[in-house]
């Protein structure tokens, strides 16, 4: 069987200005982070990017195919895969900039 991991919980407490009422919230430090969106294009090479872009516009292709269709479910997928394609767009767009300016 695995073994849990135990995590540290930091107790803080915050005294109101009256000093009547007090909060106490429990801050996990060893919480892992997740990764924006953002942050895992930026590891990618600037190819595997590029072709992040293709498979995205394959998938907002078919989406709007689907929303056509009457067949979309989640509306909200569309803008969602939208989104990720600028941010790959941006990402490659800073690369150049940067690979320009030294």
């Amino acid at each position: 069987m695995p073994k849990e991991k135990k995590t540290e919980a930091v107790v803080e407490t915050k005294k109101s200005t009256k000093g009547k009422a007090s909060v106490t919230t429990k801050v996990d430090k060893k919480a892992p982070k997740k990764l924006s969106s953002v942050q895992k294009i930026r590891e990618l090479e600037n190819q595997e990017i590029e072709n992040k872009i293709k498979e995205l516009k394959q998938e907002l292709f078919n989406l709007r195919f689907q929303a056509a269709v009457g067949k979309l479910e989640n509306t909200a997928q569309l803008r969602k895969v939208k989104k990720d394609i600028a941010r790959a767009y941006t990402v490659l767009t800073e690369r150049a900039k940067a690979s320009v300016q030294g």
